[in-house]
């Protein structure tokens, strides 16, 4: 594909808008507007970092232009880039493009002289899948792949099965000794395939004192349950899908989880997997329990108790999988500006610019486009990249923007660059992540995901200021949206991370508009052929939230101090240690 290196528009308008924001933010020092849930006060110098949103930024509020947004990511959710799934054509299109664009915002390669990390993958895809047949009870019951459950290996073999493999119910799956929870006390499963449900018990009890409450912890995630029931030596692992509990529908499901499935090759490095990982559906597995003589309700009620006790369910579980293998190499792309002071001193900014690629099927639209999911944040981020390009003077650290391969697998990419980082973790001031940009339009709110978390609420309350807004909490924190996006391989490393998602108070259509338009975007496009560019959105909203995005950079870029989770999180002794790394004690 020949790339077209496009020349910014300069709206007047826009830097008429960072005038007036200059104006607001100076002014600042008043009454705050309504902040819903309340932020500690900023430090002085994030106080006087934000406040330089100022008429002499003007050049660089104008590059974030809705025009130049709408044309990045109508480009990279075209059909031409294949659903951009690692690997083939659709990769080679967008490397090349972003390469392209970070070169003609002025972006230095930010590995050595190349703008590229090689990622190391392997993909397993399958081919064959027997229906799941589960034998014991009266009858043998089938499940069908895709219809009824999925399953898939995350082995790098060619086939992997289950045989009559006993059936034991883990309630969550979970073992947390800080909240004095293990489902797998006692018991051996050795061999067998564990059912658990999705989410936790806080979520399930509605007990604000259980786990984190509502909001999901990672012990939630479909991510743990896996790893936990392979340390357990488990040969098998179904999680039983729950539209609220997981936060999302079963098309997400046999959507997401079927075709080639990544991950890191990590050689003899690589943790222990389960032989066969899968789903079953709400329907399936009461099913499962009815053959099993047990009521799934009352067993459904008993996980969420601190008593709860594992059960066999004296049935066995027979599946089949025959895959094919493959080995690639797939980029993360890396551009930087050096800081003009502080050059050792990085804000990394991250957008996943990878999706579904194209769907085994036989319908007539077969591309998984993502352009919501994640060519809007990429969009927003080269956005940002152009705005901070065009400061003067530049900013006093460096910025780093960072596009990431192989997040819809499992956040590879991004786990690798953490784990292999091109700059230090310790000296890294923060990270501010992108991933399916808000386009309800114009909020008064803005949500912060994972709020209250660290002192980049701060610095992100401060700039809400400026537009006239205010931040909130998530609506959903039982989706687990925190441990869902690329942050989180940062914030595992404790590397403060802040994740913004649009508002949902609509200035013009109000709170109900912008909450039914997110729940229709989740049911109807989310990891669906469906998510494609239109024409008709409105961007007015968008556009605050990169622009607030930018001046969250740039405050952090001037100041001298270095964000910490706030006290008691589960991040704040990581990040304690870099610092005392960082300061050489």
């Amino acid at each position: 594909m020949n790339i077209v290196v496009r020349r910014l528009t300069r709206r007047a308008a826009a830097a008429a808008m960072a005038v007036l924001i200059g104006t607001f933010t100076a002014a600042c020092g008043g009454q705050a507007p309504d902040e819903g849930p309340p932020a500690a006060e900023p430090s002085a110098a994030a106080a006087a970092a934000a406040a330089g949103a100022d008429a002499a930024a003007g050049d660089a509020f104008a590059a974030i232009d809705a025009a130049d947004f709408a044309e990045h990511v109508e480009v990279l959710a075209s059909d031409e880039f294949q659903g951009r799934a690692p690997g083939g054509e659709g990769e080679r299109n967008t490397v090349d493009y972003l390469t392209a664009e970070f070169r003609a915002a002025g972006l230095q390669p930010a590995n050595g002289e190349r703008y590229r990390q090689t990622v190391p993958l392997v993909s397993v895809t399958a081919e064959e899948v027997t229906p799941l047949e589960i034998g014991g009870g009266d009858e043998t019951l089938s499940f069908r792949y895709q219809q009824e459950m999925m399953v898939w290996t995350k082995r790098y073999e060619e086939a992997e099965s289950l045989a009559d493999s006993e059936m034991v119910f883990v309630g969550y799956g979970i073992v947390a000794p800080e909240y004095d929870w293990n489902d797998y006390e006692g018991l051996d499963v050795e061999g067998k395939t564990v059912v658990m449900l999705v989410n936790d018990p806080g979520f399930a009890s509605g007990d604000p004192e259980l786990f984190n409450g509502r909001a999901m912890t990672y012990y939630g995630r479909w991510t743990y349950k896996y790893e936990e029931a392979a340390r357990q030596g488990a040969a098998g692992a179904l999680i039983v899908h729950e539209t609220e509990a997981a936060g999302y529908p079963w098309l997400v499901v046999s959507g997401s989880w079927s075709g080639e499935q990544f991950g890191l090759d990590l050689g003899d490095g690589a943790p222990p997997r389960v032989a066969i990982e899968g789903w079953l559906t709400g329907e399936a597995a009461r099913s499962v329990f009815s053959a099993a003589g047990v009521d799934f309700d009352e067993a459904v009620s008993a996980a969420a108790a601190r008593d709860f006790e594992a059960q066999p369910l004296g049935l066995q579980a027979s599946v089949a999988v025959e895959n094919s293998l493959a080995s690639m190499e797939s980029p993360n792309v890396v551009g930087m500006l050096p800081g003009a002071e502080h050059p050792d001193e990085y804000i990394v900014y991250t957008a996943h610019w990878d999706h579904l690629g194209v769907a085994r099927s036989v319908l007539e639209d077969r591309i998984y486009n993502g352009a919501v999911d994640n060519a809007t944040g990429v969009a927003g981020m080269l956005e940002i990249a152009e705005a901070f390009a065009a400061l003067e003077p530049g900013p006093a650290r460096s910025v780093v923007f960072l596009a990431v391969t192989a997040e819809e697998s499992g956040l590879l990419g991004s786990a690798w660059y953490a784990s292999h980082p091109l700059f230090p973790l310790e000296r890294t001031v923060a990270n501010i992540n992108l991933d399916a940009m808000s386009l309800v339009g114009p909020s008064h709110d803005i949500t912060v995901i994972g709020y209250g978390n660290s002192e980049l609420d701060d610095y992100a309350a401060r700039a809400a200021r400026a537009q006239g807004r205010h931040l909130e909490r998530e609506p959903t924190p039982e989706k687990g949206f925190f441990y869902r996006s690329d942050h989180f391989s940062f914030a595992k490393r404790g590397v403060p991370a802040l994740y913004l998602r649009g508002g949902v108070d609509h200035r013009e259509k109000g709170m109900e508009y912008g909450l039914a338009w997110n729940r229709a975007w989740v049911s109807e496009h989310y990891h669906k052929v469906s998510d494609e560019y239109r024409e008709d959105w409105d961007l007015r909203g968008v556009v605050e939230d990169v622009e607030l995005l930018f001046a969250v950079g740039r405050a952090l870029a001037g100041t001298r101090d270095w964000p910490n989770w706030a006290e008691g999180n589960e991040f704040r002794a990581t990040r304690d240690a870099s610092a005392a790394a960082r300061d050489g004690r």
